[in-house]
Parts: structure tokens; C-alpha cells; sequence
């Protein structure tokens, strides 16, 4: 059985029963036969169904924004916001997925040698709750576009949004079987990953499940793409523009309450600036409206589950113990629900808990460097590498500096964000492989060598 449970209160949603084993049997069957027919339609054919999907998602923008909010809390204007960028993907890629998927021809000394890119197979989503929606979308529109089918095992906090997502599927179109969600304990994983009708697993999620995902996988010798943790750092150079760098920043830390992984964590800013960043950061946090999540002018809403509210406490508490100063925020608020507040620590070290580890909610680390060498040193000193930010109005300077980031991403002036027309993924422990893009479309293919010699 599983509890869904609205965050906002904390009360009870709904109970869903569990798929028992012969459910998981069929639905693997019907996906590796239905699969075996969708790979053979021409992949102008295939994206009738992405564009199917992107209007399935337009028609129910509505009610699909409510359940997103509904059971993991987002702001309802950012669940609105992440549908139209579901439909938007899977438009991207009915417009590009033919050009990305076309034979490359290889200069030879044959008559045609050829590089195809056919599908794997059938590809396990194992998919997160804090973008339920985006997640798999982000990942589905590609997939099928390239010839695979898709079993999604989602977040056991987010099921209405899972059995959703296969209902959309079914109005759009999908084949009969190309497609299921099921609901199940996580203790099932391992044996679909090394079923045979599996051919490669994809997962977005924390680090410490990605390693188990990887391991399993890599004992069946499946194709994985991890997209992990992150401690994005925010670099903040002297001669930057600083109200435009401290507005961004805000929206940065605290989209999504904070809860992504490619949210900032760590704004390192230059000494001589850093006093007046600070200050127009707080300025822009004290803006920040918490509240009811379904209210539209709401910025900051409950965390997903108490747990995640807890452990998010308990390192901003380790934080100021070691010495971090408190400006803003640093306790849950009292009451129903499980809110924390927009928290700011001034004056972390690369030796505290905010700098150390991923901090998956709405707090702030501010560390003062004394230049821009320093500032990529620390930036670098993290176990993860997903994204990162840099803000300097000296370009070339900035372009120079990015190629010493240690990241999947690095956006100049900007704030990291997914973008389907751009490859997304991270380095050392924030995964490997890639989404998004012609490389996220090639991830689950099997990029074969066609050579053809002369005719005698």
C-alpha cells in the first residue's frame, strides 16, 4: 500500500494498492512485443505521438498543475509552469528528433558506409518526485521518438501523478502496451533491471540511489543514465552586475522550495562585493511570499515530506555550530504542513555541513573568497558536478574561467536550468550520461556501423 500525502497539511490523500508481481510480468511482455513493432515505424511517423502527447498535456495543464501541488507541495503558478514545459519538449523534439536520429554517412572507400542510431529496447524510468511531471517527460519525448518503449517506476510520494502520466499516454495514443506505470516497492527494482525485457535504465535521484541503480544495472550490463545530486555553486565576481546577479540568485536558491537538483547551493562572492550581494539577496528573500501552495502569488511552499524538513534542519543547525552566521530563517515554522522558511548562512566554509553536502531545500550558503582564482577552487571542491552559475561582465574572462568549472553546465549571467535544445547531465558523483538535446535523443540507441563494400 501506498500513502500519498499532501504536504501542505500533512493529511492524507489517498491509498493506492500495490501492483503484484503478475501485473509487473504482463506489462513488461506487452512492452517488449509492443516495442519490437514501434521500432520498425518510421520516425516521422513516431513523433505523431510526441505531438499527441504535447497536446494531452496543454488540455490538462489544469488539472495536472493541481496534482503536482497537491502531493509534493510546488507553488501552483511553477506546476503550471513545468506542464507547458513538458508539452514544449515533446514539440521540440517531434520537430528535431528525424534530423537527430538520420543516417550520418562516413567518407570511405565503400559505397555507402553509414552510421544508424537504432532503439535499444525497452528502457526502465525510475523517476523522482519533485518534478514528476518534467522528469519523465523530459526523458519519454526522446525515447519513443528513437523507436523504444518505457516502464516508469516514479517516487512512491507522487502515485496520482504517476497513474497520470500513463493516462496521458493513453489519450495521446501511445501503442498498447509501449507504455506502463507501476506502482510498486522499491525492493522490486532490481529484478525488472535484470529482467531481459529491460534493455537499459535511466534515473534522476539522489546519489546514494543512483549508486544502487548502478550497480544493478551494471551486473545485467545494461545501458544507464544517472542524473544525481548537486551543489551548484553561484559565482559572484567583483565586476559583476550585482542587483541583476542577486535577483537571479534568489530565484535560483528558492524555485521549488529549493528542492532541485540543479537549484544554487553555494554563492561564492568576492570579498569586496560580498557585504553588498548579501544585502541585496536578503532583500530580494524577504520578497518571497510562503504560504498556501495552490495560492497563485505563493513563492515558497511546503517541503515534499517531513523527513526531507527534518534533515534539512538538522544541517543548518551543524552549520551554525560550527560557525556559520544566521541571517534569515533557520526553523520550521510551526503549524500544519511542512514549511521551512527561505534561510540564508553567512560566512560558510568548505569545511561546514552547507558547503559539504547537498542542501535539498530553501537555504542559502554565502562563502567569501578573496578572487576569481579562489572562487573556481572552491567551486570545484565538491563531490558533485552538475551545474554551475558565473556572473562577471568581463566575457571573455568568464569564458575562460568556465572551462575550469568542473561541471555538466556552466551558465554565464544566468541561472542553470534545463532547456531541451541543450545537452543536461553532470560529472563525478552527479551521474553520467546526458539528456536533452541530439546527445539526450542518442543515449538510448544503438549507434551501429553500416559499412557496404562495392558490388563484384
Amino acid at each position: 500500500m501506498i500513502v500519498s500525502i499532501n504536504p501542505a497539511n500533512g493529511k492524507e490523500l489517498a491509498r493506492y494498492e500495490l501492483h503484484d508481481d503478475a501485473f509487473v510480468d504482463n506489462a513488461l511482455t506487452a512492452a517488449a512485443n509492443a516495442q519490437k513493432a514501434w521500432r520498425k515505424v518510421p520516425v516521422e511517423e513516431r513523433v505523431g505521438l510526441l505531438k499527441n502527447m504535447a497536446k494531452a498535456l496543454r488540455s490538462g495543464k489544469s488539472r495536472y498543475a493541481e496534482m503536482i501541488t497537491r502531493e509534493m507541495g510546488k507553488p501552483i503558478a511553477e506546476s503550471e509552469g513545468e506542464i507547458e514545459k513538458c508539452a514544449y519538449n515533446c514539440d521540440f523534439y517531434a520537430e528535431h528528433a528525424a534530423n537527430y536520429l538520420a543516417d550520418e554517412a562516413v567518407p570511405s572507400n565503400a559505397t555507402e558506409s553509414v552510421v544508424e542510431f537504432d532503439p535499444l529496447g525497452v528502457v526502465l524510468a525510475i523517476m523522482p518526485w519533485n518534478y514528476p511531471f518534467w522528469q519523465f517527460f523530459r526523458f519519454a519525448a526522446p525515447a519513443f521518438a528513437a523507436g523504444n518503449g518505457a516502464i516508469l517506476k516514479h517516487a512512491n510520494n507522487v502515485p496520482e501523478c504517476a497513474l497520470a502520466i500513463q493516462d496521458i499516454m493513453k489519450e495521446a495514443g501511445c501503442p498498447e502496451g509501449l507504455f506502463a506505470t507501476l506502482i510498486i516497492d522499491a525492493s522490486k527494482v532490481a529484478g525488472i533491471i535484470a529482467d531481459d525485457r529491460i534493455a537499459a535504465v535511466t534515473l534522476t535521484g539522489s546519489t546514494e540511489v543512483g549508486a544502487i541503480v548502478a550497480a544493478q544495472a551494471g551486473k545485467a550490463l545494461k545501458k544507464q543514465v544517472l542524473e544525481l545530486g548537486g551543489s551548484d555553486p553561484f559565482i559572484v565576481l567583483a565586476d559583476a552586475d550585482l542587483e541583476e546577479a542577486a535577483k537571479v540568485a534568489v530565484k535560483a536558491r528558492y524555485i521549488n522550495v529549493g528542492q532541485s537538483c540543479v537549484n544554487a547551493k553555494r554563492f561564492i562572492v568576492e570579498e569586496s562585493i560580498a557585504d553588498r550581494f548579501v544585502e541585496l539577496f536578503l532583500e530580494g528573500v524577504a520578497k518571497l511570499k510562503i504560504g498556501d501552495p495552490m495560492e497563485r502569488d505563493t513563492n515558497i511552499g511546503p517541503m515534499a515530506r517531513e523527513n526531507l524538513m527534518t534533515g534539512l534542519h538538522s544541517q543548518v543547525e551543524r552549520t551554525l555550530a560550527s560557525g556559520a552566521v544566521l541571517k534569515t530563517g533557520g526553523k520550521p515554522i510551526e503549524g500544519a504542513g511542512y514549511y521551512y522558511p527561505p534561510t540564508v548562512l553567512d560566512n560558510v566554509k568548505p569545511d561546514m555541513v552547507a558547503f559539504c553536502e547537498e542542501t535539498f531545500g530553501p537555504v542559502a550558503a554565502i562563502i567569501r573568497v578573496k578572487d576569481a582564482d579562489e572562487a573556481v577552487r572552491l567551486a570545484n571542491q565538491t563531490e558533485f558536478g552538475l551545474g554551475s552559475a558565473l556572473w562577471s561582465t568581463d566575457l571573455e574572462r568568464a569564458r575562460n574561467l568556465a572551462r575550469d568549472i568542473d561541471a555538466g553546465a556552466v551558465f554565464i549571467n544566468g541561472m542553470v536550468a534545463s532547456d531541451p535544445r541543450y545537452p543536461f547531465g553532470g560529472i563525478k558523483r552527479s551521474g553520467y550520461g546526458r539528456e536533452l538535446g541530439v546527445y539526450g535523443i542518442r543515449e538510448f540507441v544503438n549507434i551501429k556501423t553500416v559499412w557496404v563494400g562495392p558490388a563484384k
